[in-house]
C-alpha cells in the first residue's frame, strides 16, 4: 500500500482566530490509540473546547472531541480523553515560560494529517476583548473596500 503524502485537514478551530490574537504557532504529534485513528480517517474530531495543558514537563491536549469509531468493539477509546503532545523539551520551554510570564493560552488551530501520521497546529494565544473583535472586523471591511476601489480603478470603473 502507497503512503499518504501532503496534509490532509479533519478540523479546524474557526472560532479560536475570531476569539483570540494568535501571538506564535507551534506543531505537534499526537499520541493516540488505533479506533483514534480510524475516526480520525473518517473526518471526525471537534476542536472547539480544546486547550493545551504543561503538566509535570508534558503537554497534554485536553477537551478535544474524537468520537467513537462506529466498528469499534470494547476497544473503542473515550471520546474526550486526555490525549499527549509530541513537542520536544526546548518548545515545551518554551510554552511554559510564555504561559506564565504573559497570562496567554495555548490552543489547537487545526488537527489533520502530515504524511500519514495525525498532527495538531497548536498557538500560543491571548484572549480579545469585544472591542478588539469589532476593530478587527471594521478594518478587514476597510481593506475589502480598499481592494474593491482598486479593482473598479484598474477596470477603468468610476467608484
Amino acid at each position: 500500500m502507497a503512503r499518504e503524502q501532503g496534509r490532509k485537514l479533519i478540523a479546524q478551530n474557526k472560532k479560536a482566530r475570531h476569539d483570540y490574537a494568535i501571538e506564535d504557532t507551534f506543531e505537534a504529534g499526537l499520541v493516540l490509540q488505533g479506533t483514534e485513528v480510524k475516526s480520525l480517517r473518517m473526518g471526525r474530531a471537534s476542536l472547539v473546547d480544546g486547550f493545551v495543558d504543561i503538566d509535570r514537563g508534558e503537554a497534554w491536549l485536553h477537551g478535544v472531541h474524537i468520537p467513537e469509531y462506529s466498528q469499534g468493539t470494547w476497544t473503542n477509546h473515550a471520546a474526550r480523553r486526555k490525549r499527549k503532545l509530541l513537542l520536544n523539551r526546548i518548545e515545551i520551554d518554551k510554552i511554559e515560560r510564555r504561559i506564565s510570564d504573559k497570562g496567554l493560552t495555548v490552543i489547537p488551530l487545526s488537527l489533520y494529517f502530515l504524511d500519514g501520521r495525525a498532527k495538531v497546529e497548536i498557538g500560543l494565544a491571548k484572549g480579545k476583548k469585544s472591542w478588539d473583535k469589532r476593530n478587527t472586523i471594521a478594518e478587514r471591511t476597510a481593506q475589502r473596500e480598499v481592494e474593491q476601489a482598486v479593482g473598479r480603478r484598474m477596470k477603468g470603473m468610476r467608484d
